[in-house]
């Protein structure tokens, strides 16, 4: 009846049709521009057949539909906002068309169907789902509202509160919830989900079930009363609210377009609803988003090309058993990988054990992990004094003390007890990969793998590649934290490795506006109103003062051009009278439990008089904005130069590390994006300004040649890519009228 490239309308038996998605030689059924254009041609041709009775729509994938294609969104999005409105106001009419057929539609909901794949099944007139099947509106984690007429439609089908709930909170409902909240009119078995939707049909086409008023709620205004507006949407609109003042506007947005678009009718609603989508997709955070979304697929191809040349891991073994190694065999062990836990101290190892006991009760607690299931996980872990079994490791993970001495040692010494194409990472945050390689027979199987901590809580991984370190060790170790739940980024051994390197250059900032006599209070609150999670002053109490010193130490150290010396800062200050933050109950700020457990933070009443000590001149006024600029331009230069210098290869794994690794405002993308999106003409000029402060503001030459040719590191779509593209996205289908009745 019509063959697309990605959609099918094949003749079932009794009048009824199947549109199936399957998109050709994909994994996966996305919406992008041709299948949509196909969507329209099929329902035509499905409308134009008199005979046809009833439609079940279904998935020839694992999944239903994933949503759009995201990949398409830099196109789409560098429309004007009106052409863009107009766009997705025309997209919708798909759905309205599919809506409108005169006759039951029944979408069987086999996997995932997300986003738009949700919003094409609300355009159905009812829905089955499989048990094992989830759905969802994604789209305000990308820092955009539904297109596809989500809003409207789940709003009328589900009621207001769940509209408001899946579509400002994100998160995707299993099919029993769908169920409850009225999304699917039937759950069942996976297996029997194509013979139960194809009954519902039979059933609605013989008027057993009322399928026309379902699609009539759909087309109608809803009345509601101010109250009740009011309560419905309380505690998600306070939610939205908190998003908003961390400069991710969707939700809200959202929000406020449901409370909007309720008593308008489906046709003013959708026109409504696409001005929205335009304008929050016009929005820093929206470009941001899906930008980190792009890299994080980027990243993922690399792992996939990488695992083809990782060795086999079966078993991995933890040296050391404290707070980081203990993180480290726990997480491999809830990975499904066995781990080997040693230490020479027993203490040690019933600690590592007992916090494993804490972290698996939590998951079995909140029903993230059943008690079978938590105790498995506790035996993969063996903790042991000696090196037995260690022949037999795939890979071994280093977590002793942070000394080159002492993990030189520590290696020599367990290097003679592996197989030969045994795999040796450190976990390191500060130390050199090529000295602590040096006296290791083998270094080509030697690599960094710098964890964070806490380590079941941090998804980044550096992975640092030495100078002998193999291609192979790197895949096999980068395979290990994908395994994991991690997501790695291989970079090149140097001081700091890339995140606590530019990490160290926005601490220094922070330092030297101390030095010039800022107030510590409204550097916090300037950061933390520029997305920042935390001002940079909470953010050393939570680190602790002691270990933020050395490493700032350090780390300039390898870098005394950019990074001079400060022999008298406020880390040293706060070091010498036992402030460590957090730890001990006073830094920056003092710290107390309050009667349920939860640490307490206030301003303690000294701590502007110790740092006016350090001050040259005394106090003195800043503005936020300047707060903002002197605190981010030495992060985006040093940043600019550790993607010159080949530290990480490309800037999507250098924004994606920053992003995982320090809570780099999501709205900002990372630093190289939120340089793209001032302009890098705008970076070097707020450079020159505050020149005068030190090489960490000088921008390289490269910066002032993007700066003079408007080159960016994430390149615009062209007018003319979008054109070609349009054009690219029309149909090609083959029509056959045959219908079997």
């Amino acid at each position: 009846m019509f063959q697309g490239e990605n959609i099918k309308v094949l003749p079932l038996t009794g009048g009824f049709v199947e549109l199936r998605f399957d998109r050709r030689d994909e994994s996966i059924n996305k919406l992008d521009r041709r299948t949509m254009a196909e969507f329209r041609e099929a329902t035509a041709c499905i409308a134009a057949e008199p005979l046809v009775r009833g439609v079940l729509v279904t998935s020839a994938k694992d999944v239903f539909i994933v949503g759009a294609d995201i990949k398409e969104f830099g196109e789409l999005f560098a429309m004007p906002e009106r052409e863009l409105a107009s766009y997705t106001l025309a997209s919708n009419r798909a759905f309205c068309a599919f809506e409108d057929l005169g006759i039951p539609t029944v979408v069987a909901i086999n996997g995932f169907a997300l986003g738009g794949g949700l919003e094409m099944a609300l355009s159905g007139a009812l829905r089955v789902m499989a048990s094992s099947a989830k759905v969802g509106l994604p789209e305000v984690n990308l820092g955009l509202i539904p297109g596809f007429g989500g809003t409207v439609r789940l709003s009328r089908v589900a009621g207001l509160k769940t509209a408001a709930d899946w579509i400002a909170g994100g998160k995707p409902a299993s099919a029993s919830s769908a169920l409850e909240a009225g999304v699917a009119h039937e759950v069942c078995e996976p297996a029997l989900l194509r013979e139960a939707a194809l009954v519902l049909l039979r059933r609605a086409a013989c008027g057993e079930v009322d399928w026309r008023a379902e699609q009539q709620r759909k087309r109608n205004a809803v009345s509601i009363q101010e109250s009740a507006l009011a309560d419905a949407l309380a505690a998600i609109e306070d939610r939205a609210i908190q998003a908003d003042r961390r400069h991710l506007p969707a939700a809200l947005m959202a929000v406020n377009l449901l409370r909007d678009a309720l008593a308008l009718k489906r046709e003013a609603a959708l026109q409504l609803e696409s001005e929205v989508f335009a304008r929050v997709a016009k929005t820093q955070a929206a470009g941001s988003l899906v930008q980190a979304f792009l890299n994080e697929q980027h990243l993922k191809k690399q792992y996939r090309s990488l695992g083809q040349k990782s060795r086999k891991l079966e078993q991995a073994a933890v040296l050391g058993a404290g707070a980081m190694g203990g993180g480290i065999a726990y997480t491999s062990a809830l990975s499904g990988i066995p781990v080997l836990l040693k230490d020479i101290r027993k203490e040690a190892l019933d600690a590592g054990i007992r916090e494993a006991e804490r972290l698996l009760a939590r998951q079995v607690k909140a029903g993230r992990l059943k008690a079978e299931s938590a105790q498995t996980t506790l035996a993969a872990i063996s903790p042991q004094l000696d090196f037995a079994g260690f022949r037999e490791v795939d890979l071994v993970v280093e977590a002793v003390v942070e000394s080159v001495e002492v993990k030189k040692r520590v290696l020599s010494e367990i290097e003679s007890e592996l197989r030969d194409n045994t795999v040796i990472a450190s976990n390191t945050s500060s130390l050199l990969i090529d000295d602590i390689a040096t006296g290791l027979s083998r270094p080509e199987n030697f690599v960094g793998m710098h964890f964070f901590n806490p380590v079941p809580a941090m998804a980044l991984v550096e992975i640092v590649r030495g100078v002998h370190t193999s291609e192979e060790a790197i895949a096999t170790v980068v395979n290990y934290a994908v395994a994991m739940g991690k997501s790695p980024v291989v970079v090149k051994d140097c001081p700091g490795f890339l995140v606590n390197r530019i990490l160290t250059q926005y601490v220094r900032a922070f330092l030297l506006l101390l030095e010039e006599g800022a107030d510590f209070l409204q550097i916090d609150r300037a950061m933390e109103a520029f997305g920042w999670p935390m001002g940079p002053a909470s953010l050393q109490d939570v680190i602790g003062m002691d270990v933020s010193s050395h490493v700032v130490d350090v780390i300039s150290a390898g870098y005394s051009s950019r990074m001079p010396q400060m022999p008298h800062n406020a880390l040293r200050l706060m070091v010498s009278l036992g402030r460590h933050g957090q730890k001990c109950g006073l830094g920056f700020y003092a710290y107390e439990r309050d009667a349920g457990g939860k640490l307490a933070k206030s301003v303690a009443p000294d701590t502007h008089a110790l740092l006016s000590k350090l001050q040259r001149t005394g106090d003195r006024t800043f503005s936020d904005s300047e707060i903002v600029e002197r605190m981010m331009l030495p992060l985006i230069v040093e940043a600019a130069v550790a993607l010159e210098e080949g530290v990480v290869a490309s800037a999507a794994e250098l924004d994606t590390a920053l992003l995982l690794g320090i809570g780099f405002p999501s709205s900002l993308g990372g630093p190289l994006n939120y340089a793209d999106w001032l302009g890098m003409a705008e970076v070097v000029r707020q450079c020159d300004w505050y020149a005068g402060l030190g090489e960490a503001y000088i921008p390289t030459q490269a910066m002032r040649g993007m700066a003079r040719d408007g080159a960016r590191y994430y390149p615009r779509v062209s007018k003319a890519e979008i054109r070609s593209a349009m054009k690219a996205s029309q149909p090609h289908r083959v029509k056959d009228s045959s219908i079997t009745r």
